[in-house]
């Protein structure tokens, strides 16, 4: 008998679109500059007449740009980047990227699938992180389809071969990026495999709902954390493979809090080591069903992001290491918390952690990870 599969691995059937009306959320595709070998990268803008624009680039099906309107109906992106497509490989910082095979970190780069040891290459330390040197972020996805409707969508496409980083298997992956009219983005991931194989990809976005291109950090942003436990970490940032209450902790937050609160806590030894805030986070409910993860308030524009999940897990990361030297839109510095991260994610290292949701895929299982972006406002 099969072992069941604990994390998001839950089959959600692709919506079906009526036909565009005039008011309807629009897709309009573009060229978006040639990498330095000529490749073409090519763009999908996503609007709605609400004042929200998704821009979703085919290198790394990355979201380069996400504008939402503030509490006065000004609209403003709200995630970091680069203004031209070879700068995300020149420095990588996977901004807004699809990453994986495998998101965050795995141990030594080492995991054992039935019987067999594979290694993966080392890019964060000792560690494997985020699928490697090459990973997903890196590779030109293919424009399988932009269609304007209710929601409006982008969906891309690209084939993984057997040994791509180390990982076994031929994993077929798509990237579904939705908006409505009201101005939900939904993102999903999907990926079937050949062979058995571990599959964790997610969705790299920076945030600042003050704006990617102005001069405030997110310190000052509120964030709920539904989750009652996370996963600490040793000092290379592998979790160590207990579960603690948040209770009690920096990692409470429950209730809203500003994320500048306990960020240099430096008597805690989990914050010394992801020098902030670098850590997984259980997501309270059953995985696999879409529920609250998070919510994040600027005081300063009034817009609220609600973040909605399938999967067990989400990364908060508050953009420790991003340490000035890396020029990103409009020629602005990115300094240390310009930007944070929620990455819904099977928990890092799980393939080498049993107490851990499952990470692995067979043939005949379809991997999906869906998340939904909800934005509101507040006066």
């Amino acid at each position: 008998m099969k072992k069941q599969l604990l994390t998001a691995f839950t089959v959600i059937p692709l919506l079906t679109h009526p036909a565009a009306s005039a008011l309807a959320a629009q897709a309009t595709t573009s060229a978006f500059g040639t990498l330095a070998d000529g490749t073409p990268i090519a763009a999908v803008e996503l609007t709605n007449a609400q004042g929200f624009m998704a821009r979703v680039i085919t290198l790394g099906a990355t979201l380069q740009a996400l504008s939402v309107p503030d509490a006065r109906g000004q609209s403003a992106d709200i995630v970091l980047g680069y203004d031209e497509a070879q700068q995300y490989l020149d420095q990588p910082q996977y901004f807004g990227a699809t990453v994986g095979r495998y998101a965050n970190r795995i141990a030594k780069g080492r995991f054992t699938l039935d019987g067999r040891t594979y290694a993966l290459p080392l890019n964060d330390g000792p560690n494997h992180l985020h699928g490697g040197p090459q990973g997903l972020d890196k590779v030109v996805w293919t424009l399988a389809e932009a269609e304007s409707g209710s929601p409006a969508r982008a969906v891309f496409t690209y084939v993984s071969p057997d040994g791509d980083q180390g990982y076994p298997g031929r994993l077929e992956l798509t990237a579904i990026y939705e908006l409505s009219d009201d101005g939900e983005l939904g993102i999903e991931y999907r990926a079937t495999t050949d062979a058995p194989t571990i599959v964790n990809v997610t969705n790299h976005s920076y945030f600042n709902l003050a704006g990617a291109t102005g001069d405030e950090s997110v310190m000052g942003h509120r964030l709920t954390l539904f989750a009652d436990r996370y996963t600490p970490v040793d000092a290379t940032l592998i979790p160590t493979g207990e579960m603690r209450p948040v209770a009690g902790t920096p990692f409470d937050f429950r209730e809203p809090k500003p994320i500048g609160r306990d960020v240099n806590a430096g008597e805690d030894e989990q914050v010394r080591f992801g020098r902030g805030y670098d850590h997984n986070f259980i997501v309270n409910g059953e995985p696999g069903e879409l529920r609250p993860a998070a919510r994040l308030e600027d005081p300063g524009t009034g817009r609220i992001m609600e973040l909605l999940v399938t999967a067990p897990g989400v990364q908060f990361y508050s953009g420790n290491f991003i340490d000035g030297t890396t020029v990103g839109k409009g020629g602005r510095i990115y300094r240390q918390g310009d930007g944070l991260c929620l990455e819904p994610q099977v928990f890092p290292d799980s393939p080498n952690h049993p107490e851990f949701p499952s990470a692995r895929l067979d043939p005949g299982e379809t991997y999906v990870n869906r998340m939904v972006l909800r934005f509101t406002t507040v006066k």
